[in-house]
């Protein structure tokens, strides 16, 4: 499975945290035979994509970052995406690996040859099309890297300026305009605001309220940051506080919903604080069980629905017309923009690419007909050699990815020390090991509070969770800790 320097050659699709930390990675176990394929012609991922207005993390800060990089100079409680932005390009570059990236190159399939054992990988580049081959394909681009648009009747006809969050168009100026937003999740509550204050007219359509918790933010002032500088343990300390009371929410979310009731009444008396309309309140107040819907993070979304030029509209929209938009009651409302907070296509959709395994099997069309499923979120069984950053079931609804982005990193890291160990060109997982662990994966589930009741992009249509991991983060670390061997088939 090597090269003539003895190391594997590997392929790394995207270069967001996932690609970037995996890099970095490769470089400590002593390899450099990768390349990183990124369709842009930046690093950032998601960081880099969403630069709405207010675009900023909901974990606070000291925790959103890699373990083995803190970074003592972040100005605010949770980071602005420009500041997460410069933190991945700074781990780049301290880390070396921006050599190792290949920009404006798309990896639009992937196909294993059996026969010697390597993935046949098709990279766009310039208009055209070149094939790679590599012995490990890791596909780390995540499932928050495609903009999903919403399914309306007539969305092409609109005349207007339309686009979506995660392709926000600063170059159009909103000021003055009448603008409607279709969506009211994590994206939209932080642009909001801002776009609020600028607009002449600003309607937002909302098909589920979400619950919304106010966000403690604040600056972090020099004298606290010259600490985290000079004394590192300190914050060290304050990543640790940050982690175990975010994990602590899981205790709501797995365990016991019961413990959900006290939060449940805080949010209501936070919207009743914020909201003195009860007509709009009414219309703000879920009838769901908190965190079957990602639970939302602002101080001031709920402010802005208050506002003279602000309206609020729960009538589903029953099309998108040259001028505006008709809702199901037959009001016809004209825009100049539509604004997209429609979130990302995660379930019932193609995997990232093309992939092509044993026996001509088609990954996409496996997860298009029983939904996207992995082995601990990295192994595909049928799939040799390919491994997944954020694979399915590895998302959270409580505490901070990069953790779990780590602990992937560190499980396929020790993949490829199991390979070399074993004298082995490929590993499999075993299907009927896949196949149990997605069945407990499922009965975990419907004990949570995602399956309680509502619909989320957390599921697929049909239901089933695909998203989540359905526990304690530190648990998902212990499982990732060490690859057992005997769960995979090696070939030689």
């Amino acid at each position: 499975m090597a090269t003539n320097t003895g190391t594997p050659r590997i392929v790394i699709v995207g270069s967001g945290f996932s690609g970037i930390g995996m890099a970095i990675q490769l470089r400590r176990m002593g390899i450099e035979t990768f390349t990183v394929y990124e369709a842009a012609a930046s690093l950032g991922g998601t960081w880099r994509d969403n630069a709405y207005p207010g675009a900023a993390c909901d974990v606070p800060s000291h925790l959103y970052s890699f373990s083995f990089e803190p970074n003592p100079d972040w100005t605010r409680t949770y980071a602005p995406q420009r500041e997460i932005l410069a933190y991945l390009e700074g781990c780049a570059h301290k880390y070396d690996v921006e050599r190792f990236i290949a920009w404006r190159s798309r990896v639009s399939a992937a196909r294993f040859d059996a026969a010697r054992g390597v993935w046949n990988i098709e990279i766009e580049r310039d208009g055209a099309t070149q094939t790679v081959e590599a012995d490990l394909l890791i596909a780390a681009n995540g499932p928050l890297s495609r903009p999903a648009l919403p399914a309306i009747a007539g969305l092409e006809r609109f005349e207007g300026k339309l686009f979506h969050s995660a392709r926000w168009d600063h170059d159009y100026a909103l000021e003055g305009k009448r603008v409607a937003v279709i969506g009211t999740g994590a994206s939209a509550i932080q642009f909001v605001p801002r776009i609020q204050p600028r607009v002449a007219q600003l309607t937002i359509f909302q098909r589920t309220p979400p619950w919304i918790m106010p966000r403690r933010d604040r600056a972090i002032d020099a004298r606290r940051r010259w600490i985290y500088r000079h004394v590192p343990c300190a914050q060290r300390l304050a990543r640790a506080a940050i982690y175990w009371q975010l994990e602590s929410r899981a205790l709501g979310f797995v365990v016991n919903q019961r413990l959900l009731n006290a939060p449940m009444k805080f949010a209501r008396n936070y919207l009743a604080h914020k909201v003195k309309d009860a007509a709009l309140r009414a219309k703000l107040a879920p009838d769901y069980v908190l965190g079957c819907k990602r639970v939302l993070l602002s101080s001031d979304y709920l402010p802005a629905l208050t506002q003279s030029n602000v309206a609020l509209l729960t009538d589903p929209i029953r099309e998108v017309v040259a001028d505006g938009i008709v809702t199901a009651d037959g009001a016809h409302l004209v825009f100049d923009a539509i604004v997209c907070g429609t979130g990302f296509q995660v379930n019932d959709v193609d995997a990232p690419f093309h992939v092509s395994g044993l026996n001509g099997a088609d990954l996409g069309e496996a997860w298009r007909r029983d939904g996207p499923q992995a082995y601990l979120g990295a192994s595909v069984a049928g799939f040799p050699n390919l491994f997944f950053v954020i694979g399915p079931n590895t998302g959270l609804g409580h505490n901070s990815m990069i953790y779990m982005i780590e602990s992937q990193i560190r499980y396929i890291a020790d993949c490829i020390r199991e390979l070399q160990r074993r004298g082995a060109r490929t590993m499999n997982v075993r299907a009927e090991v896949q196949r149990a662990y997605n069945d407990e994966l499922q009965a975990q589930l419907q004990r949570t509070v995602w399956t309680s009741g509502c619909h989320s992009w957390y599921q697929t249509r049909s239901g089933k969770v695909t998203s989540l991991w359905p526990g304690f983060t530190f648990t998902f670390r212990r499982r990732t800790k060490r690859v057992r061997a005997r769960d995979y088939e090696f070939s030689r």
